[in-house]
């Protein structure tokens, strides 16, 4: 049954085979018996028990479990299957211990009609000597008299049988009035025999002498059993088709037993090949043992909604441990078996049993980070303006004039660029601001860099032209700023249009970055060139830094070149941070590095080489004259 029981989701938590007991050494073998099921009997998980076995091995298994539960006073309490053969009535009647043990439990019965006049042949019945042979050992037994010269006798000091007792007297439990499976199975046996007969003799008997001196052998009664169809004594069709009887099925009996023996076969199901298996479960009696109804026979609790079966190695497969399932999956019924995956734009919750829509975001201007990065953008905005302004009012004095006007005014119009291009980051990305995002950011960044290098190199030119004999002079006009302008910055508008030509920035939905979230962000498309882009304009910083600080100890008035070195220090300073956290931090909060790297990166330029020289013009005026120029050459 192991592999059938299986089919249906039912584990064998044991299998225990005894060995087969008759009334000769019954009482001899108990030990060997309760050594293999003790375990079993006082077993907790365990509460139904499959029973199978003959007649006689099942009638003393019943007598011997009822004096094993009345000696040691311990309520078995199990939900017992037994099967057709075993009948507790059969069994009460040779058994004085309590009967509670089988209380609530089911067995099988072949399916069986009324007979009529079963009754009253019970009530009226007399048998003769040869029945009465037959009857002995349970006619003494049931009516506690002795039959003379008996090999077996109930007692010897009993009155004598007299073969007048009456059948019908005798309470439930030592004879069943009514017809029982096994009975009504013999009863069309008989009938079967008798009608196969009275076939043959149509068939090979011409005359009653004939029929009188045949004798039938039994294996010439086969071609006549194996299609025969018939009406029995009570009326009953039979039918064998094909050496078989049309099936009838099993009724399912659950029994309940009382303490005087009496009890109830109280039928609740019935299997039959026609209309399946069914049970009325609101009829069962269960063993008064169960608190809860219906009991459970399981060594695990079920698993419930967002859990899933584990097995537990070496145990059957019902003995399991219940696992969470992981995120982004979901059971959403008791006991599965495994988690299912729910789809990409879903995520579990946090029961995981319900698969709910991932919510979409991105760095939008509505939220408290975009609204601090956006203020900030146009809050130094602003703050460059200003310093412009003031650029433009004093734009003919020294401090203005000194180290190139024009490579001033382009730095602060690139640092103005650049904290507008930071706003491209904020907001739902599309087609066109992935594009300009990195594009505009790196171009506009490489001239506001260039245009520093520019500045280190011609106060280092300058310095060298003001040494007699030497014909750097030459390279002071504006062409060589513009040149190195120009140039630094072709060679980044190149990266740039080779990034578009091979694989440009597209908007991307990042299912996976996020638990419970859609990123929607720009993907870089290709890192390489990406990377290109931040290594040039890291080369050109490197390079800026590197010259302003050999030249910072220089003769200046107002030394730029220290400016530049501080300026360029904490340019490479944020994006050398920037890369590790750009790597390292996932969804919406990448765009958000980067746009505070921007912000960062140019306020440190506009801070360090701006902020001294408003300073001077607003606050120290008196410092901004060509007589303290002059005076600081010399």
């Amino acid at each position: 049954m192991t592999p059938r029981l299986a089919q249906n989701g039912i584990c064998v938590a044991f299998t225990e085979s005894v060995q087969a007991m008759n009334y000769r050494h019954s009482w001899l073998l108990p030990k060997n018996v309760f050594f293999k099921l003790d375990s079993l009997l006082h077993s907790v998980e365990t509460n139904v028990i499959i029973v199978s076995g003959t007649s006689q091995s099942l009638h003393v298994l019943t007598i011997i479990l009822e004096i094993y539960e009345f000696r040691r006073n311990a309520h078995i309490g199990k939900v017992w299957v037994m099967p057709p053969q075993w009948d507790f009535s059969n069994t009460a009647s040779s058994n004085g211990c309590p009967t509670k043990t089988f209380h609530g439990s089911f067995s099988f019965f072949v399916h069986t009609k009324a007979v009529p006049a079963f009754q009253d042949f019970i009530q009226t019945m007399k048998p003769d000597k040869a029945m009465m042979t037959f009857l002995s050992v349970f006619w003494q037994d049931a009516f506690h008299c002795r039959i003379p010269n008996e090999y077996y006798q109930y007692c010897k000091n009993c009155k004598t049988c007299t073969g007048e007792e009456n059948l019908g007297r005798l309470p439930g439990y030592i004879l069943e009035k009514d017809l029982t499976g096994e009975s009504y199975s013999i009863y069309n046996a008989v009938y079967t025999i008798a009608h196969a007969l009275q076939l043959a003799k149509k068939r090979e008997m011409l005359n009653r002498d004939t029929f009188m001196n045949l004798k039938v052998q039994p294996w010439k009664l086969h071609a006549f059993l194996r299609n025969i169809h018939f009406n029995n004594g009570a009326g009953h069709e039979v039918l064998f088709e094909n050496g078989k009887l049309s099936p009838e099925g099993y009724d399912i009996i659950n029994w309940m037993i009382f303490p005087n023996k009496s009890f109830i076969k109280n039928k609740v199901g019935k299997i039959s090949p026609i209309q399946g298996f069914s049970i009325r479960e609101d009829g069962i009696q269960w063993n008064s043992k169960f608190e809860k109804l219906p009991p459970h026979s399981m060594c695990t609790k079920s698993c419930q909604l967002g859990y899933s079966k584990g097995v537990q190695e070496g145990k059957p497969f019902c003995c399991y441990d219940c696992i969470l399932c992981p995120k982004d999956m979901i059971s959403n019924q008791t006991d599965a078996n495994e988690c299912v995956k729910c789809p990409e734009d879903q995520y579990s919750n946090k029961k995981r049993h319900q698969c709910i829509p991932k919510v979409i975001v991105f760095l939008s201007f509505q939220e408290p980070l975009g609204i601090i990065l956006l203020f900030l953008s146009i809050f130094l905005f602003v703050i460059t303006c200003l310093v412009v302004q003031t650029f433009l009012k004093s734009w003919n004095t020294p401090i203005v004039k000194a180290n190139n006007r024009s490579l001033t005014c382009i730095l602060l119009i690139s640092i103005l660029l650049c904290y507008l291009s930071a706003i491209l980051f904020i907001g739902k990305p599309g087609k066109v601001t992935c594009l300009l995002q990195q594009m505009t950011f790196g171009i506009i960044f490489t001239v506001a860099v260039s245009c520093v290098l520019a500045k280190t190199i011609i106060v280092v030119l300058a310095f060298l032209a003001t040494q007699p004999g030497n014909r750097v002079r030459k390279w002071l006009g504006q062409k060589v700023a513009t040149a190195i302008v120009v140039s630094c910055s072709l060679i980044q508008v190149c990266i740039c249009a080779a990034w578009l030509s091979t694989s440009p920035p597209f908007p991307n939905a990042d299912m996976h970055s996020e638990w419970g979230e859609i990123v929607i962000q720009c993907n870089e498309g290709s890192l390489t060139m990406f990377y290109c882009l931040l290594g040039y304009m890291g080369l050109l910083a490197i390079i800026s830094f590197t010259v302003a600080f050999l030249a910072r100890k220089l003769p200046d008035t107002f030394n730029e070149s220290k400016l530049i070195t501080f300026s360029m220090l904490v340019f490479c300073s944020v994006w050398i941070l920037f890369i590790p956290s750009y790597m390292s931090t996932k969804g919406k909060y990448i765009v958000a590095v980067e746009v505070f790297a921007i912000l960062a990166s140019n306020t440190g330029l506009l801070a360090c080489i701006f902020f001294p020289k408003c300073y001077i013009i607003i606050i120290r005026a008196d410092m901004n004259s060509k007589k303290l120029l002059t005076e600081k050459r010399h």
